[in-house]
């Protein structure tokens, strides 16, 4: 063990460190300064960014001997008692903040900018926060809310924040209302799952398979179980309850065993949980795995081959959908010219800032707490139950703050693995991933092969549309049932076409599962639709706008599943609209690429595409949430569903819905959001 000496946040210091550790840990471990995030570990993201000697610097690859003598300044030394700086401030003012977990790495790097530039231009902003990244997509806001603070540290009037309409008649409702949520996100306060701990807790690691299809021939733990520090190892023996866990099919195995299926590279073969990572670390590399290697799948089209090995014990075909409209036939021998392409579309990750982490502990009462930052905690709290052999109200899923989600939260990560860790040593146990195990363990957006075929008259009129999808959704089913199902019902666009017929076949493969990704499975087919529209227009000799005009969906027309829209069908008015204002942009030729002015290299054009998203789950979904609110004796107001607070602004949507409808104070309103104790079941956000 080995001592820095330094100044933190205006304070001496003397802070022990074990050799290898980085600044971060010793800011945030040792400390307790969680407001440092960690997100990559690579020097790549820019969450971990402290001030050294007024310079940022990137915490979670400094060794911390490097910070001896140095003065340190974190998030929580920003502030000066209750008086935010006005960084912080302009960040809450101007929208700045969402899921909030790159806010202490920008706002620190924006003040070390002020701090040289007093008067930065936009330029100079974005350069300097280039590396400080934002998944969330906040950057034009981030940028308006620097000037803001620089306008205000000059001396300036400060500019506006953004006004949205407003509606006399609501004294909440489409106004100004600072999140709830943002001061304690612009002040490193907010809690997410890895800034929690527990006394004598245990840190646990997963070994993965490594291998994409295989059988288990010998799982041997005995020396990780010698190792000094270990108190446990566990294996699909030791599991008390059902195997497998998952969203709508349970195929998802929680460990694979002796003489059981890998199914790809991700899968979980065995657990530790020892007094430290450096242990819990040890200890998995000490445990042997044997296999006997299969043939992989790799591609959807390949996996439909009847000839291709079996990934599933039922086959490939997780699911195949059908649409059919109108005779096709008929309507391909109507057309005067056909279209005929394939698409494909890449797997895709959701790269939230925030590697997933899960801490699990018993209680006095024999229950086991959760505390996770998930999308769906009451479908958490269904599976770990089960997997654990308990009943579903034995287990507590308590939500902690999420630092991002898109739809890569929903599915189990360590929430059963810390949960059997805690059941079995009767400990608390953190299960903390880092970026390279969270890209190889959660699902992905699926990868799709798309064939498009469009039928049309001289004129542009569709006749007939013919898609054929193929999506990947890895080794487990996930939500790929609900994704590619809301695929196919996309496949032919936002179009009155009389003569459709659809068909796409969800695979497994031996790659990563996929699942829930923002624009779920909509996404993918507008990409092939729109593209197919484009070509279609060329070919055709029409403006690509013009096509889409002609056959736009509108009142009293039918979708490709035949739901007749009959009222507020906005398409025909926002293409004329984008229309208008592409023109004006462009100087009326927005699809001819144009030179860019100094690259003569590179050219730049407009693109033009129509989208249509449906409203809710859809496909058959259970599709439903709950809320209560509640008036205390003191006049506050609470307002409760377990719906996940991912950045979107959930927490203030209904702080403002409760003190609308009650005619109350806002500041009396409160909003607990994700707790399977005290909040109704909020069902997926």
């Amino acid at each position: 063990m080995s001592t820095i000496h330094c100044t933190i946040n205006g304070a001496s210091r003397e802070v022990d460190y074990e050799p290898g550790e980085m600044l971060s840990d010793v800011l945030r471990y040792r400390l307790g300064l969680t407001g440092t995030k960690v997100s990559c570990e690579e020097s790549e993201c820019g969450a971990c960014t402290v001030l050294l000697n007024g310079r940022p610097v990137l915490s979670c690859n400094l060794p911390a001997e490097k910070a001896d003598g140095r003065d340190i300044l974190t998030i929580e030394g920003l502030q000066v008692g209750d008086l935010l700086h006005p960084l912080q401030q302009a960040f809450i003012q101007h929208g700045a903040v969402q899921c909030g977990f790159c806010s202490p790495g920008q706002i620190l790097t924006a003040f070390a900018l002020l701090q040289d530039d007093p008067s930065p231009s936009e330029a100079r902003i974005r350069e300097a926060l280039k590396d400080t990244l934002c998944r969330c997509g906040a950057y034009p806001r981030i940028i308006s809310a620097v000037q803001a603070a620089a306008q205000s540290m000059n001396g300036q009037p400060t500019m506006p924040a953004p006004a949205p309409e407003t509606d006399s008649r609501a004294k909440y409702v489409g106004q100004v209302v600072e999140r709830p949520d943002a001061r304690a996100k612009v002040t490193g306060a907010a809690k997410f799952a890895d800034d929690l701990s527990f006394p004598g807790m245990l840190y646990a690691r997963v070994l993965r398979a490594g291998v994409p299809h295989a059988v288990i021939s010998l799982i041997d733990t005995e020396d990780a179980l010698a190792l000094e520090g270990v108190q446990a190892v566990l294996t699909a023996a030791d599991i008390p309850g059902q195997i497998n866990h998952g969203l709508i099919y349970q195929d998802w195995p929680t460990l694979v065993g002796v003489g059981e299926k890998v199914r790809y590279e991700g899968d979980a073969i065995a657990l530790v949980a020892a007094e430290s990572p450096l242990a819990a670390a040890q200890a998995i590399g000490r445990i042997k795995v044997e296999f006997d290697p299969l043939q992989p799948v790799t591609d959807p089209v390949l996996a439909h081959k009847a000839d291709a090995p079996q990934v599933q014990v039922g086959g490939n075909l997780l699911k195949h959908f059908k649409i059919s409209k109108g005779d096709i036939e008929l309507g391909f021998e109507s057309a005067e010219v056909v279209l005929d392409e394939v698409y494909h579309t890449p797997t895709m990750d959701h790269l939230f800032m925030e590697p997933e982490c899960s801490l699990a502990r018993p209680t006095k009462d024999g229950r086991i707490e959760v505390y996770v930052g998930s999308q769906i905690p009451y479908s958490d709290r269904d599976q770990i139950s089960a997997v654990l052999g308990l009943e579903p109200e034995q287990v507590h899923v308590i939500g902690t703050t999420i630092g991002g989600g898109f739809g890569g939260k929903e599915d189990i990560a360590g929430q059963i693995h810390a949960a059997l860790l805690a059941q079995a040593t009767q400990r608390p146990v953190k299960l903390l991933y880092d970026r390279h195990e969270s890209l190889l363990a959660h699902p992905k957006r699926h990868a799709t092969q798309i064939r498009v075929r469009l039928g049309a008259k001289r004129n542009g009129q569709l006749v007939a549309a013919q898609t054929e999808l193929y999506g990947d959704t890895g080794a487990y089913a996930s939500l790929g049932d609900k994704v590619m199902g809301r695929a196919t019902t996309h496949s032919a666009g936002p179009y009155v076409i009389p003569n459709v017929k659809s068909d796409c076949y969800a695979m497994y493969t031996n790659n990563p599962p996929a699942g829930a990704f923002r624009g779920f499975g909509a996404l993918q087919s507008a990409f092939a639709i729109e593209s197919a529209m484009d070509e279609l227009a060329h070919k055709l000799g029409l403006d690509p706008i013009e096509l889409r005009r002609i056959n736009a969906l509108r009142e009293g027309t039918a979708t490709n599943t035949g739901q007749v829209l009959r009222e507020s069908v906005g398409l025909s008015e926002c293409i004329a609209k984008v229309e208008q204002r592409l023109h004006e942009v462009t100087g009326g030729d927005p699809f001819t690429p144009k030179e860019v002015p100094g690259q003569p290299h590179l050219r730049r054009a407009w693109g033009f595409a129509t989208v249509f998203k449906n409203t809710g789950l859809g496909e058959g979904a259970d599709d439903k949430a709950e809320a209560e609110v509640e008036l205390f004796r003191d006049g506050t107001i609470e307002a409760r569903t377990s719906s996940a607070e991912i950045g979107q602004g959930l927490v203030t949507v209904l702080q403002i819905l409760a003190a609308e409808e009650l005619a109350a104070p806002i500041e009396t309103v409160r909003v607990l959001l994700s707790d399977t104790d005290k909040t109704p079941d909020g069902g997926p956000t």
